[in-house]
């Protein structure tokens, strides 16, 4: 009977208690609640056994914490301070008795909570700041009839300062009151804060913040806003080692942004996962790897001289990432890479249409690149330098998997691959068989039948047609590259003792291809590269002559080690001359074409810190200050957006391009999941006949009004004089 009394007697206090907190002032309900605290305490000390009865059998008398005075205090000095700073305020007698109203935020407000929270750190302007902000988030969303928004609608001046002060300012504001440096931090830190009281009072504040950035990433459509938005976040990042759900959001997002963006959205959506994966490690490295490598094949289904650019600095944006764990890229990098040798052996085992054409397309052979540029940055690292010789296999099986002479263009861009890794590496890899094989092939050597024909970009494209084979332009274009790729080939073993011996074989079949050839043009390059291989390899016997070491002492790695270093061959001479030519002649072919992704090779200025703190609240004033509200009013666009977006749409339909998926991390699959049904031979056939039949007829189509022309500058006066005097 003691036990119930006292229990009795502690809920009758705690029910006054209650009764006094509705009738009172919210000043007073403070120091109730703290009286009923010490209370709970007095009791636990003089009779602990009642306090475990209560424990076991009353858990909801004792669930009264510090947090909920806090709460309760905030509460009350945020509606007070309302109160206090907009009085002409009018509250909306809703007919619901229970319905909340909502109030008005004015710009008078706003200020008011920045300096309180500024100069004197005041938690309850803290709150009613975030409170703001999520309804600026969630501006024009369908919220029906929710109670905890206590605020309404806003204007584009408030909308601003709340977005500008909160993104650029929340950052050092958290930090300051979880007592963190100013800036950077590990996910380390983090962990060791949540289990503090300190990070139990302002971990909802941290996740407000977070949360409603991501809901209005989703919302805005504006590429400048969004850019500013993540710049800001990047500094915040580290706090979502707490939240594991926003951070796999976060990182869909990013990773969105980074494979669809344009602009600069690409390099900042890649900067923000950059250091996302620095700060946190592995939690989130695999997450980024598998997703940058699925949004990057997405992108490289189609190519032409539009979206080259931007999608070599899609693979370096990868390429880049790698640098922060090798051991963990490197898994990553097996599996792919195991992958394409895969589709590749059932390419060799089956040898149908099907197979070829999965291995034949564009997403295959930009994997290759990509792979190919990482093996180059990193070969001399140990976690990647074991790749190279997987990689170059599955390359030189890819060139003479169909040795045809329309696929040309597939088997220089592999070659140029295979000279990279070898140069990377120092490896020497046998590229000059499958050069010169190629210029030995009966499509080099006829005559031209199918006229000049237009300039063929042999880096856009993998196979040409039946009749651009013909045409002078794609024969020259090919021996050209095939000229220099095997000078670059033989130039990287120019320093070599064994050069002599090395060039021999390509010598040989060099002479023979100029004396075969009935092209002059091919006869004069060939000559001359044959004459720096034999002035080259004088230049290493004469060399070799002064040394007394055998070939396999490791001093024949410092053999004109000097002359390397300087790089005073007579063939490293020619192919920097070659270099030059073919750098023309790719700007000439680029000229008339629109190139994005200019930031593709640069990571350093536009990650730089200092800039971005220079430069935030000028961009954010720029980008905010606009009258775009999130929700309903972000449909009204200006007319330049309507302008851009039709540029877009006829940028997209010139280029084929695939259409872009929203969600760019789906599983990745590189067979060609274009086709609905695999094709048979007969009917692959019958579609290639198609294809030379529609470019003949195209072909005639262009050959008809160039004949008219020609006819009608015939008969113009100035002709017409000119035939009077050469008649007379």
């Amino acid at each position: 009977m003691g036990v119930k009394a006292k229990k009795r007697d502690l809920k009758l206090n705690h029910g006054d208690e209650e009764e006094e907190t509705g009738r009172n002032a919210l000043p007073k309900t403070q120091g109730q609640a703290k009286e009923h605290i010490e209370q709970l305490q007095r009791l636990q000390q003089k009779d602990p056994e009642f306090f475990e009865f209560l424990k076991e059998h009353d858990k909801e008398l004792l669930e009264f914490d510090d947090e909920d005075v806090d709460e309760d205090a905030d509460d009350g000095e945020e509606d007070a301070e309302l109160n206090e700073n907009d009085k002409n305020y009018e509250p909306e007698v809703s007919e619901e008795e229970e319905k909340p109203y909502k109030k008005v935020i004015t710009t008078e407000l706003v200020d008011s909570w920045c300096h309180s929270i500024e100069e004197n750190g005041k938690l309850a302007a803290l709150r009613s700041l975030m409170k703001a902000f999520r309804t600026a988030c969630h501006y024009g969303d369908d919220n029906g009839d929710d109670s905890s928004i206590k605020f309404s609608t806003m204007s584009s001046n408030v909308f601003n300062k709340i977005m500008l002060f909160v993104l650029s300012k929340m950052d050092g504001i958290l930090r300051k009151f979880l007592k963190l440096p100013s800036s950077g931090g590990k996910k380390e830190t983090i962990q060791e804060l949540m289990t503090t009281k300190q990070w139990k009072s302002f971990n909802h504040i941290v996740k407000s913040y977070l949360g409603n950035a991501l809901h209005i990433l989703n919302q805005m459509t504006d590429t400048e806003m969004i850019s500013f938005t993540l710049r800001r976040l990047k500094y915040s990042s580290v706090f979502l080692v707490a939240f594991p759900s926003l951070q796999r959001k976060f990182i869909k997002v990013a990773l969105h942004f980074w494979g669809t963006g344009g602009g600069a959205l690409p390099v900042t959506s890649f900067l923000f996962l950059r250091d996302l994966c620095i700060r946190l490690g592995s939690d989130c490295l695999d997450e980024c790897y598998k997703g940058m490598y699925k949004a990057y094949v997405l992108n490289c289904q189609f190519v032409n001289a539009t979206k080259l650019q931007h999608i070599q600095f899609l693979g370096n944006c990868v390429i880049e990432l790698f640098r922060i764990d090798l051991s963990i890229a490197y898994q990553h990098a097996f599996i792919f890479i195991r992958q394409l040798a895969m589709i590749l052996r059932e390419a060799l085992n089956t040898r149908t249409k099907e197979a070829f054409r999965k291995v034949y397309e564009w997403k295959y052979i930009n994997c290759l690149e990509l792979w190919t540029g990482a093996v180059c940055a990193y070969g001399s690292e140990i976690d990647f330098k074991p790749l190279a010789y997987p990689l170059t296999q599955i390359i030189s099986g890819v060139a003479r998997l169909v040795p045809t002479a329309r696929y040309f263009p597939l088997r220089l861009r592999c070659i140029k691959m295979l000279n990279r890794i070898a140069a990377s590496i120092g490896t020497f890899i046998p590229v000059s068989m499958l050069l010169l094989d190629m210029l030995e092939m009966k499509e080099l050597n006829r005559p031209p039948t199918g006229g000049v024909g237009k300039a063929v970009d042999l880096r856009t494209v993998l196979k040409v047609s039946k009749p651009t084979l013909k045409t002078r332009a794609f024969q020259e274009a090919c021996v050209f590259s095939v000229i220099e790729q095997l000078a670059d080939h033989l130039s990287q073993w120019s320093y070599s003792a064994s050069f002599f011996e090395l060039s021999f074989i390509p010598v040989v079949r060099l002479r023979s291809f100029a004396k075969s050839t009935k092209v002059q043009r091919f006869q004069k390059e060939t000559r001359q590269l044959i004459r720096q291989v034999e002035a080259n390899s004088e230049f290493t016997n004469e060399r070799r002559k002064s040394i007394c070491f055998l070939p396999n002492d490791p001093a024949v790695s410092s053999f004109l080690e000097d002359e390397k270093k300087s790089g005073t061959s007579p063939l490293s001479q020619y192919v920097s001359t070659l270099r030059q030519r073919s750098r023309q002649l790719t700007d000439s072919l680029s000229e008339s074409s629109v190139l994005v992704g200019e930031h593709g090779s640069v990571f350093g200025k536009s990650g730089s810190d200092s800039e971005d703190e220079d430069t935030g609240g000028r961009e954010g004033t720029s980008v905010f200050s606009s009258t775009w509200l999130p929700g309903s009013d972000s449909k009204t666009k200006h007319p330049e957006e309507k302008k851009s977006k039709k540029k877009k749409r006829k940028m997209e339909q010139q280029d084929k391009a695939a259409p872009r998926d929203e969600d760019v991390v789906e599983d990745l699959v590189l067979s060609s999941d274009e086709d609905d049904e695999p094709l048979n031979n007969s009917s692959a056939e019958s579609e290639e006949d198609e294809d030379v039949k529609s470019v003949r007829k195209q072909a005639q189509k262009l050959k008809a009004p160039s004949r008219g022309s020609k006819k009608k500058k015939n008969r113009s006066p100035a002709n017409k004089s000119k035939k009077r005097k050469t008649s007379r």
